[in-house]
Order: structure tokens, then sequence, then C-alpha cells
């Protein structure tokens, strides 16, 4: 079971355990992302916020190079966000696939 996560103040990123935990508004500061940039991406489902929606949204650290690849194919393809979330989810399973290549 995961530690409870304290709710950081908004545009803060909080260390727990050697992971930081970045509040929304923080994201979208290192990201460049707007807000409804990352709202978009999550109801996608290409980012997976921490906590349930009654919540203020916060991320896990994967989320911030995955927010920057998903907003660098928005702009260089001019996708949608459902485009982004297919080529994100195909971009996952290739690495998967290599993974499971790469054990044997």
């Amino acid at each position: 079971m995961s530690p409870r996560i304290p709710s950081p103040l908004p545009g803060t990123v909080v260390s727990v355990e050697e992971q930081y935990i970045f509040s929304a508004t923080a994201l979208c500061r290192a990201t460049g992302a707007r807000a409804d940039q990352l709202s978009a991406l999550v109801g996608e489902g290409v980012l997976h916020p921490i906590g349930g929606p009654d919540e203020d949204w916060q991320f896990a650290d994967q989320a911030l190079p995955r927010t920057l690849t998903a907003l660098r194919l928005a702009r260089d393809f001019d996708l949608a966000p459902a485009g982004v979330a297919l080529v994100m989810d195909l971009l996952d399973e290739i690495e998967r696939l290599r993974a499971r290549q790469r054990r044997g």
C-alpha cells in the first residue's frame, strides 16, 4: 500500500521517498502545458492523476516526460488529444515488446 500523499499547495512539487509528486499547476509550469491541455490528456487516459476526481490532481514524476512527449506529438503532428492517446498507447506497446525481448 502506498503512503498517503500530502496535498501540496498549488504549484508545488513534493518528494515522497525519492519519488516526486507534482501538483497540476507545477506540472503545467514544468512542461508549458495549459490546464485545458492537461485536462484533455487526463480525459484521454494519457496521464493518470493520483487521487479521485473530487480531489486536486497530483501526478507522479513519470508524468513529466510523458506530458512532454504528448505535447510534442500534438504540436509536431497537429494531433488532437485522441490521436495523442493512440500514439502514446502504441509507443507504450513498443516499449513493452522491447522489454520482453530483452528478457529473453
